[in-house]
């Protein structure tokens, strides 16, 4: 269902709803019962209902009678519902853990007021109300733990269902499929014709997953159709908040904004657009040289693309309300994606990445987009080198995952963080490309000249008084040492 479905589209799912020959773990009906305690333990009890019998949805319908499913009209007014002095939405979203998305659409059916809450299903938890978890059995809503095979089930669905096969849009027939999803990109990004009609196109999305055949006919975008082709991210509810943002800022701090923007499109379809926007935004320097002027970008190109390619692809999407940012300082730019790092930010370079995302990752590498062997760090502190910037920093603050690259700085005003984590990095990239880190190397990535071995030798012994490199032939000068990250040191 999405934001803006037709009230059309959502009477038929009513009437289809009061067509059930009895009330389901994920389908329930009132007639007038608004008691806010009662219907937010109802949410929850649908939502793991949902989740336990596979509905990407679950359904509370006011204005039906229970036993005959007769519409026979409603006073519950949502919209102006209360507890206390609190909206009703925003009460029940208050109480609920986690913040699944529901809501509540006011219909008119055969000429009666009745009104429909779609509810989003469970997902990695099962969904508390206050202090407490539901579950339906048949057609009677209780607490979770008094159903311990209902809660063991719960839990192996959660554990064995990743995000991308879960349902983002259920019962939407061909052509609705056709108008959400950007079909054509799909078809550009792996450089194959598009089929001649439309089953043909439907059947070879389907082969991905992208669709899935409903048991009525008609289809299920999955969220990995969804997040990766959405003409629009906006007409998916449980998705929208999953658009990347950029913001930039005139300054290095965040107290004042230039321009925000949401990025619109699925990640593969949108994503050369998005990296164009940035690239756009991001500052620039002018270097004279002996006949020309020439415009160089403040970060490396390659290094923005395979760090905002890192946050889409490894973020963690059962994080709630919260996605993918851009930030662009006058000094610096930040990449975060919800979700802690799988490995050591310590270790991004050397161990390769670990995915929570498998099914969106396998297919933005078929499309290119991202680095098959997890190679794209190597690149980024490659890129950096090359254009002699301060070291990125990576980072895990409080549940999230960030890539900060930094803007041109004379070595001498580099703090000690900055040259230790320059010389560690340096250290993991050598090490990893089969080449020794010495002195020499290090005057290369600095630009020191040789007659200043010296300071590459200080900015060595810093790193080394840090442990975060270490000699690996100590009895050689110190000219002919080679250096190794701690962590090889250690092997």
């Amino acid at each position: 269902m999405t934001n803006d479905r037709s009230s059309e589209n959502l009477v038929e799912l009513f009437r289809e709803l009061c067509k059930l020959p009895r009330e389901t773990e994920w389908v329930e009906f009132k007639v007038n019962n608004a008691d806010p305690q009662e219907i937010g333990e109802y949410l929850s009890g649908l939502a793991n209902g949902a989740a336990l019998n596979g509905k990407a949805f679950a359904y509370m319908l006011w204005g039906v009678e229970d036993q005959t499913h007769r519409v026979v009209g409603t006073t519950f007014a949502p919209a102006g519902a209360k507890k206390g002095n609190e909206p009703l939405e925003t009460w029940l979203l208050r109480l609920l853990t986690p913040k699944i998305h529901f809501r509540f659409h006011e219909l008119r059916v055969d000429g009666l007021p009745v009104v429909l809450l779609q509810i989003e299903r469970a997902y990695r938890h099962p969904v508390r109300f206050q202090s407490d978890e539901y579950i339906r059995i048949g057609t009677v809503k209780k607490p979770l733990k008094e159903a311990p095979d209902r809660e063991r089930e719960l839990w192996r669905i959660f554990d064995q269902t990743p995000f991308e096969r879960l349902i983002a849009i259920e019962h939407a027939g061909a052509d609705e499929v056709l108008r959400l999803l950007d079909y054509p990109a799909y078809f550009d990004l792996l450089e194959m014709p598009l089929p001649a009609n439309r089953d043909g196109i439907l059947h070879r999305l389907s082969e991905d997953r992208l669709i899935v055949g409903d048991t009525a006919g008609g289809w299920d975008i999955s969220n990995l159709g969804g997040v990766l082709f959405a003409k629009r991210l906006s007409d998916f509810p449980t998705l929208s908040r999953k658009a990347i943002r950029v913001i930039q800022y005139p300054a290095a701090d965040r107290t004042q904004t230039v321009k925000e923007q949401v990025g619109g499109k699925g990640y593969a379809s949108g994503f050369q657009g998005l990296i164009g926007y940035i690239n756009g935004l991001l500052p620039s320097n002018e270097v004279i040289g002996p006949a020309l002027r020439s415009t160089v970008p403040m970060f490396p190109e390659l290094a923005v693309r395979e760090l905002v390619v890192n946050a889409l692809i490894h973020q963690d999407f059962f994080i709630t309300g919260a996605g993918p940012m851009v930030e662009i300082f006058a000094d610096r730019l930040e990449i975060t994606n919800p979700g802690e790092p799988l490995v050591d930010p310590q270790r991004f370079v050397d161990t390769p990445p670990k995915s929570r995302n498998e099914a969106v990752a396998s297919l933005m590498r078929r499309f290119r987009i991202c680095e098959e062997r997890g190679s794209g760090i190597d690149k980024v502190v490659f890129q950096v080198e090359l254009y002699q910037l301060p070291a990125p920093l990576f980072e895990a603050p409080m549940g999230f995952t960030r890539a900060v690259l930094f803007a041109h700085k004379p070595l001498g005003d580099m703090d000690k963080a900055d040259r230790i984590r320059a010389c560690y990095l340096h250290a993991c990239l050598r090490y990893v490309s089969r080449q020794p880190m010495t002195n020499a190397s290090v005057r290369e990535r600095f630009g020191i000249p040789e007659k200043n071995a010296a300071t590459a030798s200080r900015l060595l012994n810093e790193a080394i008084d840090a442990r975060m490199i270490a000699i690996q032939n100590p009895e050689e000068g110190t000219r002919s040492r080679r250096y190794l990250p701690y962590w090889a040191a250690a092997t």
